[in-house]
């Protein structure tokens, strides 16, 4: 199948036309019930979170992305309510935090396929990708190791493609690009 890339907005790379190589990850609507079904209450602040977290223009947000969407959308929940619902979806297995190594955290739906991260360092950028090779050497590895393998994930540490287009800022004490003024 070879590489696919999805990022906050758009498909990066496509496995073939036609197919975004994330069947069984598109989003699917969650409801009052499959809160319910995993054994919480139902309630204005977890309804409010759930469908930040499925309306979102990303597909990641942190805590703190989530609580100023629901102030910016003029609801009045606060943000420990919101880590506290935030880690009772996670302990239900509703969304999946991912952890990476700055510290920084943010959550997803749990859709159920597999699929790993690469995070910009500058922006905080987050894109998803399935790679099948990738996933048949980590299989490999772990197999020639004696492990059986019962979970994994992989986060790729860059630069993306927004930031590295950008401009720099100048460095001060750098001249290279300044002209010359002299005054006679």
């Amino acid at each position: 199948m070879g590489l696919t890339v999805r990022s906050r907005h758009v498909i990066l790379a496509k496995n073939k036309p036609g197919d975004d190589g994330f069947s069984g990850m598109e989003r699917t609507k969650l409801e009052s019930k499959d809160i319910r079904k995993v054994g919480l209450k139902v309630t204005l602040p977890r309804l409010k979170i759930l469908e930040m977290l499925e309306a979102g223009d990303t597909r990641h947000m942190s805590a703190e992305d989530l609580y100023r969407a629901l102030l910016d959308s003029g609801e009045e929940i606060g943000l420990a309510t919101v880590y506290r619902v935030l880690t009772q979806f996670e302990s239900a297995g509703l969304v999946n935090r991912l952890n990476f190594e700055s510290g920084h955290s943010v959550f997803e739906i749990n859709q159920g396929a597999h699929h790993d991260h690469m995070l910009c360092v500058k922006c905080g950028r987050v894109d998803e990708f399935m790679d099948d090779a990738i996933e048949a050497r980590q299989a490999s590895i772990a197999q020639r190791m004696g492990y059986e393998m019962t979970d994994h994930s992989l986060y790729i540490y860059g630069i993306c493609p927004d930031c590295r287009h950008k401009p720099s800022a100048a460095v001060p004490g750098d001249n290279a690009d300044q002209t010359a003024v002299t005054s006679d």
